[in-house]
């Protein structure tokens, strides 16, 4: 799956906007010593969503499928219980590169303290949903990238993933369900591959209303990509490199 490539900035967060300084990701590391509370509570949200790159991480370091699910939960439960965001280097400005960094040194230096916690029964996890990580880790026999590798992959697909659940509860709660699961695959092949007699027929919209539709709902989606990519970084001049990264890594030139 690619997102759109074009570079619009609607409602996106710029410069000198208020929406852009209670971002998530900017909430944690800004708040994290004078409001500890809600810097806890904007990294537990970050955490919940962006948890599928870090199992895809573990397991491409060779540990099983059980393994990996406590490894992950137990990373969570340690970077929320101890405050590893004081750990933070706020000059790399990206949520992904701090978990990435926190989770090697965790695997390199807690695994076995972890393993032996757990048996012992003193050992804290964090909720975490994992049930389909495995289907969602798609790993197998012919993947050869590195975990690194893994980790960009889950990251951007699992940041795609969110912004088409925003935008299709977006359509639904304005009475386009049923459009929107129509021209889903819209968003993301080119506008010469897409059946638009079929699904003008469908729809019943004439092809210039329904070229219309597609045009407004990837110009939504590029905006919703925008602010949840916007959510993972520092700052606003952050938001186009972190787009054309992520543009990178779908294209599996990472």
């Amino acid at each position: 799956m690619k997102p759109p490539t074009e570079s619009g900035t609607s409602g996106s967060p710029t410069a000198g906007s208020p929406n852009f300084a209670t971002t998530q990701w900017s909430l944690v590391l800004h708040a994290g010593r004078s409001q500890p509370a809600l810097a806890h509570d904007a990294l537990s949200a970050l955490c919940r969503t962006y948890w599928p790159p870090l199992y895809a991480y573990v397991r491409r370091r060779g540990h099983s499928i059980h393994d990996a699910q406590d490894l992950t939960q137990a990373f969570f439960a340690r970077l929320l219980d101890q405050d590893w965001i004081q750990r933070a280097d706020p000059g790399k400005g990206r949520f992904r590169t701090f978990l990435l960094t926190a989770l090697s040194r965790f695997l390199a230096n807690e695994w076995d303290r972890v393993r032996t916690q757990k048996r012992g029964g003193d050992v804290h996890f964090v909720s975490l949903q994992l049930e389909g990580a495995e289907e969602r880790y798609g790993g197998g026999p012919k993947d050869n990238r590195t975990p690194e590798q893994a980790f960009e992959r889950r990251w951007a697909l699992t940041l795609l993933d969110q912004v088409l659940l925003k935008l299709e509860a977006a359509e639904s709660a304005e009475g386009r369900a049923t459009q929107f699961t129509a021209l889903k695959p819209c968003l993301t092949g080119a506008s010469e591959a897409q059946p638009y007699a079929e699904l003008s027929r469908r729809l019943d919209l004439s092809e210039a209303a329904l070229k219309v539709a597609v045009h407004r709902l990837r110009q939504r989606y590029r905006a919703l990509l925008r602010a949840e990519v916007a959510h993972t970084v520092l700052g606003p001049n952050d938001v186009d490199a972190e787009m054309r990264h992520l543009c990178k890594v779908l294209a599996g030139s990472t």
